[in-house]
């Protein structure tokens, strides 16, 4: 699949839910639930221009990034090999990111919405993608778990990159089984994130530290 292609797409599930919520501008209260706590509780609130409108906005805005951005890698060359895979998560992530926008919404119209509950299978699913992504991923300058040291070293990278792909899953299948644990599965997410992503960084310097001087 083309950037092109996954351009046209992203922007068309974020422009339909945008006028789908702006349809409904008169059933939404001047001021719309915009964060939530830990406990699931709503502590932040917008006015409703950018409750409706800040989350298709921001989405567009990483949309672009996410797809624009390798283009400008010196070792672009290197992304060929995920193209596909990667245009494919670029349009999970906005999927992911439309859901969020769907809770928030429903929240604003009295539903009562669980949002910490809620939201973990999608982001068990998100680590997992990711995961997925590393597996492959060669070295490059914006995708990926990019220390000093994977960047230095093709072999560091591709070691790196393989155990990141498992912790990363790992983390995400945590994720997803802690949608079913209620509200308490929310205290599980930061240490399966922080594992994800702190063992493989550790482990690219072990690497390096083996490297002959």
């Amino acid at each position: 699949m083309s950037a092109q292609k996954t351009l046209l797409i992203s922007f068309a599930l974020i422009l339909a839910a945008t006028l789908a919520a702006a349809a409904l501008w008169n059933q939404f209260p001047a001021q719309m639930p915009s964060h939530w706590n830990a406990a699931g509780q709503i502590d932040g609130y917008l006015p409703r221009v950018w409750g409706i409108f800040l989350m298709p906005l921001m989405t567009a805005g990483i949309t672009l990034l996410l797809l624009f951005l390798p283009q400008a890698d010196p070792l672009r060359q290197n992304l060929e090999s995920i193209r596909g895979e990667y245009h494919l998560f670029v349009i999970g992530f906005v999927a992911y990111m439309l859901y969020v926008y769907a809770l928030t919404l429903l929240a604003a119209l009295g539903y009562p919405v669980q949002m910490t509950v809620m939201l973990l299978p999608a982001m068990g699913l998100l680590f997992i993608g990711i995961g997925y992504l590393m597996k492959k991923v060669r070295r490059n300058y914006f995708i990926g778990i990019r220390t000093p040291w994977t960047l230095a070293n093709d072999q560091i990278w591709d070691k790196t990159h393989r155990l990141g792909a498992k912790t990363f899953m790992a983390a995400g299948v945590v994720t997803l089984l802690s949608g079913f644990l209620g509200e308490a599965g929310f205290w599980l997410l930061l240490p399966a994130l922080l594992l994800g992503a702190f063992i493989p960084v550790v482990y690219s310097y072990l690497l390096f530290r083996r490297i002959p001087k």
